[in-house]
């Protein structure tokens, strides 16, 4: 009876893990593609003064610009601290209940090569945040600056 409601326990935390790491992904690569929009826009300087054929730009703009971009930084590096606690959970929990799966001697039905391929998905995970961060990053910049 004991073994059951630690193995429901364990499942449970993998449950959470999984919830909390699609949260993690989603939000960044939701903001990632917000701020690049709004930056985008910005840098492209699509307002334009008829008079003098410049573009216009209040101090506003930049301020928002530059938060934009410290927010980028700030949430993905969130993000990316978040997925690798929760890698490292994740092999724990998996660990722990292959564990009760050898001393149940039922560890036959679970294959070890997922372990690594939780690894690998983690790793396409963080890519794509960085990715999806250095874009919403670099592309505004670069139409800033050019």
């Amino acid at each position: 009876m004991m073994l059951e409601k630690l193995h429901d326990h364990i499942i449970e935390e993998l449950k959470t893990n999984t919830k909390t790491d699609i949260i993690f992904i989603l939000t960044s690569i939701l903001l990632n593609f917000i701020a690049l929009g709004v930056n985008s826009l910005f840098a492209s300087g699509t307002d334009w003064d008829p008079i003098t054929d410049e573009s216009i730009r209040t101090v506003s703009d930049y301020i928002n610009f530059v938060l934009f971009m410290i927010l980028i930084i700030i949430i993905n590096s969130i993000v990316i601290f978040g997925l690798r606690r929760g890698r490292t959970s994740r092999s724990k929990l998996l660990g722990g209940l292959l564990k009760l799966y050898q001393d149940q001697d039922i560890a036959g039905y679970y294959d070890e090569s997922l372990l690594s391929t939780y690894n690998v998905r983690y790793t396409l995970f963080m890519t794509a945040v960085i990715s999806t961060g250095a874009i919403g990053f670099l592309v505004p910049l670069i139409l800033m600056i050019f």
